[in-house]
């Protein structure tokens, strides 16, 4: 990727650790120092995903003192909402079969496996 080439919103969210700086700024605006401290890694680190972030304009931050103030922008999560939302016909129609499939074929599956108290005794 080149220095002018920009991360995008599905870029910026599939790392494991951006997504958790994403609900860790939705609470409050936070200085990189702090932020740092709530991750096993170095502040360098936390500072390129915070880049990274930027980019996607998932955060912003602002100058206050001496410090940067970072926090959520959630804007461009509409669009990802929006593209996850065409999936979500899929989901529904497998949770509806799981429903069914729990709620009425697996009762016979069930049946066949219950069987009377005196028909688990050792029969000698």
């Amino acid at each position: 990727m080149t220095a002018a080439s920009k991360h995008d919103v599905y870029q910026a969210i599939a790392d494991p650790t951006r997504r958790q700086l994403l609900r860790l700024l939705a609470e409050r605006e936070l200085p990189i120092t702090e932020i740092s401290s709530y991750f096993p890694i170095s502040r360098t680190a936390v500072s390129k995903h915070l880049h990274v972030l930027s980019e996607a304009k998932l955060v912003s931050g602002r100058k206050a003192g001496r410090e940067k103030l970072y926090k959520l922008n959630p804007e461009p999560l509409k669009e990802l909402k929006q593209w996850l939302s065409f999936f979500e016909q899929f989901w529904d129609n497998k949770l509806s079969r799981l429903k069914h499939y729990v709620e009425n074929e697996n009762i016979d599956g069930l049946k066949q496996v219950i069987t009377k108290p005196g028909d688990l005794e050792s029969k000698e």
